[in-house]
């Protein structure tokens, strides 16, 4: 089963949202949706759960006992035990009894919250919350999995966590859908989705975005052409679009953050792409 959107506009106002979009999010499968602040992810994700309703398209999606669904807020109540939290959650969704705690025994050994069962969700720390935050979003196995930055502002560990149980949601058949700021991590996804400013960039496998990627990315201590330009470290990287690059400066091997910036600075100027 393929769940999705297809064509999909979003307007808040005057301000469009999302224009024409569509992604497939295959089950088994995990797609990371990336972009900067403002390109339209989280109202991507809400209108794929259903809480905002597009101006156009087709939204393809579960009914609700099969969804479930990560806010960016940590999606707990701070006032219950981590272990409330996923009774009161599973109960929601018709779990009892001994089918209930065998359910929440395999959610908490999964996320390494079986020491903090007992404990507050309001003493957890980000990475704990965010962890029980999933815990909670799949606890009644949803055939889909929708995830709004899981691991923002998440440490290392945790973040390493996060991507484990992640994968175990799509190994075991759901569909899942998760938006990122961190690029690095996107690429362990089998499907990427760049937004800039409500719009689709690319898509596709990381290896397809690579190999499907045009011109030629740069380094340098000073730009040529600043506005084509961005900061990587101690260094500027330079996208080369429609031209050579000049043959004194060295060329990268372009991972997703160079990508993706390249990509959105190509849409702001197309006639340079173009010729």
């Amino acid at each position: 089963m393929t769940y999705g959107v297809t064509s999909v506009s979003v307007s808040f106002g005057e301000r469009r949202a999302l224009q024409d979009v569509t992604v497939e999010v295959p089950a088994g499968q995990v797609v990371a949706v990336v972009g900067g602040d403002g390109a339209g992810k989280t109202t991507l994700l809400r209108t794929l759960v259903r809480q905002v309703v597009p101006d156009s398209g087709q939204v393809s999606s579960p009914e609700k006992a099969q969804l479930g669904f990560l806010p960016a807020s940590s999606g707990s109540w701070a006032a219950l035990t981590v272990a409330q939290n996923i009774d009161f959650v599973g109960g929601v969704y018709g779990l009892t009894g001994a089918a209930l705690e065998s359910r929440r025994a395999t959610l908490l050994a999964g996320a390494g919250l079986t020491g903090a069962s007992d404990r507050l969700a309001s003493r957890l720390s980000g990475g704990m919350r965010r962890k029980l935050g999933f815990c909670l979003a799949v606890v009644h196995e949803p055939r889909l999995v929708v995830l709004d930055e899981p691991s923002t502002g998440v440490d290392p560990v945790s973040r390493v966590d996060l991507w484990r149980l992640v994968s175990q949601a799509a190994a075991s058949g759901a569909a899942v859908v998760l938006s990122t700021t961190y690029l690095d991590e996107a690429e362990r996804a089998g499907h990427l989705v760049v937004l800039d400013e409500g719009r689709v960039l690319v898509r596709g496998s990381y290896d397809d975005v690579r190999a499907g990627f045009r011109g030629t990315v740069t380094r340098g201590r000073v730009a040529r052409r600043p506005a084509w330009s961005w900061r990587r470290g101690r260094e500027r990287h330079e996208y080369w679009p429609g031209a050579a690059a000049p043959p004194d400066l060295p060329v990268v091997e372009t991972d997703l953050e160079d990508i993706v910036i390249a990509l959105s600075l190509a849409r702001r100027s197309p006639q340079e792409v173009l010729g």
